[in-house]
């Protein structure tokens, strides 16, 4: 199977036929995935919370998860993300195909290579999300009617707990438009491996001190419930006729592994 899609937040109970649940050992420890058809896509499935969302951000097994997709024979992954909007253009229930990232995590392990016989890279990141799965991703929701925003930066915080409006008036000022907690390094151990990978960003809530209200995991679970549906039809359009090979730089990403 050469897609993936990676769900976050609210997307844990998309529904797939033909269903198979698969263990996958890594040198990062064992990964759970399902594998199915959405739609007429076969399709792996990897929940980023675990089962019952059990797994809070900043623990998430994200070289475990990204190893195990390359493992199987997966070559494209498409991820989903609940977010904040810091920006009056981005309303709640809004669609956003990030395409760049500003990093504010602080403990999590960054990458696959970490020197002595695994070697070392500096690996190229300034098109953090592949242009051309990003393409893929537009033209499906072009065929589907579908409002998504062209571009969008990602500001990923290490979680658990929601941010401070202080926070978040330095993100805007930094250029920020979305946050989130699970992006990063998710994007870049993809890159790392040679995957193309994509976010799509699901605004369901004002970040603080934007909203009036208190922010709540609620609130962005009944978001998402009204989105699921929506985000299922876009990533079945998008790898339902388009080619597995990868039109793109990211399977090279790491040919200077070892050079330095």
């Amino acid at each position: 199977m050469h897609y993936a899609l990676i769900g976050g937040t609210g997307v844990e109970k998309l529904v797939l036929t033909d269903k198979s649940a698969i263990r996958v050992d890594t040198p990062y420890g064992p990964v759970n995935m399902e594998t199915g058809r959405l739609g007429n896509v076969d399709m792996v499935f990897l929940r980023r919370h675990g089962q019952n969302h059990t797994v809070p951000p900043h623990a998430i097994n994200y070289r475990g998860n990204i190893w195990a997709l390359k493992e199987i024979g997966v070559k494209k992954i498409l991820a989903t993300g609940a977010v904040g909007s810091i920006v009056s253009e981005f309303k709640t229930g809004d669609l956003v195909l990030v395409d760049q990232f500003l990093d504010f995590t602080k403990n999590r392990p960054l990458t696959f290579y970490e020197g002595g016989e695994h070697g070392v890279l500096h690996v190229d990141v300034s098109e953090p999300y592949c242009p051309a799965l990003r393409q893929e991703i537009l033209v499906g929701a072009e065929k589907l009617g579908l409002k998504i925003h062209h571009g969008g930066v990602y500001v990923c915080t290490e979680g658990p707990r929601f941010e401070t409006p202080a926070e978040i008036r330095m993100f805007r000022m930094l250029g920020g438009q979305v946050v989130g907690m699970t992006g990063v390094p998710e994007v870049v151990l993809a890159r790392e491996l040679g995957l193309c990978y994509a976010s799509i960003a699901l605004i369901t809530n004002q970040a603080a001190g934007i909203s009036e209200e208190p922010l709540t995991h609620a609130e962005v679970i009944a978001t998402m419930n009204i989105l699921g549906e929506t985000i299922a039809k876009l990533v079945e359009i998008t790898c339902r006729n388009q080619a597995s090979n990868q039109k793109c730089a990211c399977a090279t990403a790491n040919k200077e592994a070892g050079l330095f």
